[in-house]
């Protein structure tokens, strides 16, 4: 599996994916929290950092399908996926190195965000002045979502060898996950009647809950959960070349 991981990384950093995904990252974050005025920090009166945690969603649901859409994609496009194969690794590690490279990309493009928070925690007044509890567990919560939206992203890009197509299936399959169950629940056929369930199947809902600063091991076991699901999927999809 290390293999695999470092392989990734190395194709990351060694080509313009890696600092193209995090520059945009924080472009568009950096726009929306200080420049733009409907969303910015400076127009507040108040220090929050919810802006953050609000629009990253927002920003993963299409840079993350952008970074895994080429995963197996490519793979299979080039006929590299049967050079993998030959390896002595099991298909499991596979796609467990590939998940990692992808989720510490998204983890180093959050990193530079904790400027923002020394930023926000110094325009307190008094300084300081920051839900300090709640703002860690939305971090937690950001990282827990790009896990979820990266394990998304892999399967999508096991399904097909055209790295677009793959990228629109996982923005699509990301949004259904993230708002789609706040909407299905918003149906006449479940008003007042499991309303409140469904929108528990839905990312959003719980990572809402963390971000209130309080870790639930229900939320942190949501995500857990549909992370391994994809990416049991995703061994499942890349096996069919043995069927």
């Amino acid at each position: 599996m290390l293999s695999i991981f470092y392989k990734e990384i190395n194709s990351f950093f060694s080509s313009l994916i890696g600092y193209i995904t995090i520059g945009t990252f924080l472009a568009i974050l950096g726009l929306m929290m200080w420049v733009f005025p409907d969303t910015s920090i400076l127009d507040y009166n108040y220090a929050t950092l919810d802006q953050l945690f609000d629009i990253g969603p927002m920003i993963f649901m299409f840079l993350i399908p952008a970074i895994t859409m080429r995963s197996f994609s490519e793979e299979q496009q080039s006929g590299t996926i049967e050079l993998l194969a030959t390896k002595p690794l099991t298909d499991f590690q596979i796609v467990s190195g590939k998940y990692f490279a992808s989720w510490l990309l998204v983890g180093f493009a959050i990193l530079p965000t904790l400027l923002y928070y020394y930023t926000i925690h110094q325009l307190g007044s008094p300084v300081g002045n920051l839900d300090a509890g709640a703002i860690a567990g939305s971090y937690i919560g950001l990282l827990l979502l790009g896990g979820s939206f990266v394990a998304i992203g892999i399967f999508c890009s096991s399904l097909t060898n055209n790295q677009i197509v793959a990228f629109i299936l996982a923005t699509f399959f990301c949004f259904i996950f993230y708002y789609g169950f706040y909407f299905f629940s918003k149906l006449p056929i479940f008003v007042g009647k499991v309303d409140n369930v469904v929108q528990m199947l839905g990312i959003d809902y719980h990572y809402t809950s963390i971000s209130r600063g309080v870790i639930d091991s229900r939320d942190v076991l949501y995500f857990l959960s549909l992370i391994i699901a994809f990416l049991v999927l995703t061994v499942t999809s890349i096996g069919r070349r043995k069927w």
